[in-house]
């Protein structure tokens, strides 16, 4: 069988992912794989290379509409021939859509990762175009039903595919914990005098900022990780941990990822006199480390699809703080294994960021322990993978092969 996946870029994000656990599997399969993207991939490209994945780029600048991208994607479908196209994003799931106008495609997949792309424009845009579709796939049944209700799609045509994840990459290491943690500075230290103190997160090469603290206690770590974009609304993040540092002092909070936005957060958190406590970690290929570095994960979202950095928080046995917008319910149980609030509300954020840091620490485990199980009982790489594996036969009218046995680098990126 032959697949080509399209999509808008291919950078260290969630729906990236997606499309590189479906490379693996199918690979494993014997599959024909290639991947097309509008603006150059950045991400990895080893690994891709490694699967022996021809990975070709459109040459489109983000932000600037080029029509010859139509063109150059008919003439590498019409080369391949592929069996299935599937594209991931709004932009490629539009350009894959009207690509059809001008070339054969047996069965064209569109995979919406949110439940906003992009306004009422983009909105149209899918209405217009949807006869030149086959199925559009949705990430949570949240955005199955908004997308249903708004008429953006055909109900026959649109599914529940949910996001997978890959439960053995974030196997619990104490030691990589300790490590870490004591790399990022936030280990508990002792000075002469016998009294403890607390570390801040000051960089590598600079004096920590230190507290003096009561009986030696380890520092609470809160984790954020995605792109600084006005949707993950990291303003409102930063003034709940403010508000909860005021009666929890002995907290960090480690944010992961890169954005237009990150200046104007930095400032925000100088501003808010936090600079000394939160650390802007930039890109990390590392994440399934940084979970297990903390205690409780942050996620301050004004929408969403179904985020792969919830499912990794599952997968890492931490306890989840989120806003309930998009398929964040369907992950995080409210009071389960963890607490879910208000969009854009700071105070309501802080409460539940301090009610979290209040419980026990063997709560706190509890907590984390159920996000485990009930992400390996519904959003497995394995079965998620499985239900894609079927849809393809379908879309197809072939049947695969079953997996054979992927290098140990292949499969850990």
């Amino acid at each position: 069988m032959k697949i080509l996946f399209v999509i808008t870029g291919f950078d260290y994000a969630g729906a990236e992912n997606q499309v590189l656990m479906l490379c693996r599997e199918l690979r494993a399969r014997s599959c024909e794989v290639r991947l097309v993207t509008m603006i150059p991939p950045v991400a990895h490209l080893e690994e891709l290379k490694e699967l022996g994945i021809e990975v070709v780029s459109l040459g489109m600048k983000k932000g600037v509409p080029d029509p010859r991208a139509i063109f150059r994607l008919a003439g590498l479908i019409r080369r391949m021939r592929p069996d299935v196209v599937h594209s991931h994003l709004v932009h490629a799931n539009i350009l894959a859509r009207v690509t059809r106008l001008f070339v054969r495609i047996p069965f064209l997949i569109c995979t919406a990762h949110s439940v906003n792309e992009g306004g009422w424009r983009r909105e149209l845009l899918y209405r217009m175009t949807d006869p030149l579709g086959d199925l559009l796939t949705q990430v949570s049944q949240e955005a199955v039903r908004i997308y249903t209700e708004r008429k953006i799609a055909s109900p026959r045509k649109l599914r529940l595919m949910e996001n997978g994840i890959d439960l053995s990459r974030f196997a619990e290491d104490p030691q990589q914990r300790r490590q870490l943690r004591t790399e990022l500075g936030v280990e508990l230290r002792v000075e002469e005098s016998g009294e403890s103190v607390r570390a801040g997160t000051a960089a590598k090469g600079e004096r920590a900022v230190v507290e003096r603290a009561g009986p030696p206690q380890e520092p609470f770590v809160w984790l954020a990780a995605g792109r600084f974009v006005p949707e993950k609304d990291y303003p409102a993040m930063l003034l709940a941990y403010a508000e909860a540092r005021q009666r929890f002092a002995n907290s960090v909070l480690w944010i992961a990822g890169i954005g237009p936005e990150r200046p104007q957060v930095e400032q925000l958190a100088a501003e808010l006199g936090l600079s000394a406590y939160v650390r802007f970690l930039g890109i990390r290929t590392d994440i399934p480390a940084l979970m297990q570095a903390a205690d409780g994960f942050v996620l301050s979202s004004k929408w969403e699809g179904l985020p792969i950095v919830l499912l990794e928080a599952c997968a890492s046995r931490l306890p989840i703080v989120a806003t309930a917008v998009g398929g964040n319910a369907e992950v995080v149980l409210d009071g389960v294994n963890g607490y879910l609030v208000p969009a854009e509300e700071p105070r309501a954020l802080a409460q539940a960021m301090e009610q979290l840091m209040a419980l026990p620490p063997e709560e706190r485990r509890a907590m984390g322990q159920r996000g485990w199980e009930y992400a390996a009982a519904h959003y497995d790489n394995s079965r998620v993978t499985g239900k894609w594996i079927e849809l393809y036969e379908q879309a197809s009218g072939r049947r695969l092969p079953s997996a054979r046995m992927l290098s140990k680098e292949a499969h850990e990126g």
